[in-house]
């Protein structure tokens, strides 16, 4: 096992600290057998060789020194100073040579060089009471050593963006120690894809799983700038219990040179679903089985690959802790008639029920 790299499908444990939230997820997921692109974890290791065989550390410490989130422009301007220094600091020459020497083996397994996807993994992200989602970047088919390289130094900055820095602090969450691991992984070629909870986040109903879907990559239904399908699906029985088919009317697709494109999607699909019903339980069956596998309520990210056969297309992305309902304390609600003990009894076992 390298010091600054982590394959996913490593028979060593992955370690929280060393691979962030992100990274970890996927590479238990890996573990587990469950369909994830193949890819390695540029660890926190490399991020703190950066840090801390320079100056680098030293300089961002003062210049967060008193700084007082409310203020805008300051926070701004010293987000912006941070984040140059960290796109300018010079790499370790060990770190540079085992991350190049992991991403040609991750090219060689793949066939030739393929597009990956550069996404940031945070230690401090995927908690269980915070959700970072959307804090730190994600770089989404890029092509070529050099261009890799940039995106993860990219991410490494993202960790100091205003937004990033003002959500720490308003969370009482430190940055000592604080690092960031980035996963380097191939790109899915997505026909379709979207997010699925197994919960339903309208109502806490952890019976059902809920999953979003659109045409393209997923980067869309997650921001919220395109309406997705919306499914719901009964956890036990696994039959569709609710479908609402929407307009969706832009996808974010490859350029074929590097980069990905927003484009209006065609009328015939414009209002179909982005589903099958077999592609919907096979979705919902991933979902539970990630439920299953970390105990606890799952937010999933999924995607259909188009240049995969049916069955072996539908592949996850991404499983972090739900972080809403999962938080609330279930309350006890009178729901039988009658009175006494008898009604209280048979209301309790009534939501007992509900929650299987």
């Amino acid at each position: 096992m390298g010091k600054y790299t982590f394959a996913f499908d490593s028979t060593e444990t992955p370690e929280h600290d060393r691979l962030g939230g992100k990274c970890t997820s996927l590479a238990i997921m890996t573990s587990a057998g469950m369909p994830v692109p193949p890819g390695f974890a540029v660890t926190t290791d490399a991020f703190d060789a950066v840090m801390n065989q320079t100056t680098l550390r030293d300089h961002i410490v003062k210049h967060l020194a008193g700084l007082d989130p409310n203020n805008v422009v300051d926070v701004d301007t010293r987000a912006a100073h941070i984040r140059e220094l960290i796109m300018t600091q010079e790499v370790p020459e060990d770190v540079r040579e085992e991350t190049i020497a992991a991403y040609q083996k991750l090219m060689e397994l793949c066939g030739g060089e393929v597009p990956v996807a550069v996404r940031s993994s945070a230690t401090a992200e995927d908690l269980p009471d915070a959700s970072f989602a959307g804090q730190q970047d994600t770089y989404l088919w890029i092509i070529g050593q050099e261009a890799v390289m940039l995106k993860i130094r990219e991410c490494w900055a993202s960790l100091y963006t205003a937004r990033a820095i003002t959500y720490r602090m308003a969370n009482n969450i430190s940055d000592e120690g604080l690092s960031m691991a980035v996963a380097v992984q191939k790109m899915v070629n997505s026909r379709t894809s979207g997010v699925a909870m197994t919960i339903d986040p309208s109502n806490g109903d952890k019976s059902k799983i809920v999953v979003d879907s659109s045409w393209g990559l997923g980067e869309m239904v997650v921001s919220g700038e395109v309406t997705p399908d919306n499914f719901v699906i009964d956890k036990v029985m696994m039959h569709i219990i609710n479908r609402i088919i929407s307009d969706k009317h832009e996808e974010l697709v490859p350029s074929g040179h590097g980069t990905v494109i927003r484009k209006e999607v065609d009328a015939e699909r414009r209002n179909s679903p982005s589903l099958s019903d077999e592609e919907l339980i096979q979705v919902a069956t991933l979902a539970k089985a990630a439920h299953k596998h970390y105990g606890t309520v799952q937010d999933i990210e999924w995607a259909i690959d188009a240049d995969l056969p049916v069955g072996a297309n539908v592949l996850l992305l991404q499983s972090r802790p739900e972080t809403v309902w999962s938080q609330k304390k279930q309350e006890v609600k009178i729901t039988s008639t009658g009175s006494g003990i008898e009604a209280i009894t048979k209301s309790l076992m009534a939501q007992i029920g509900d929650r299987k």
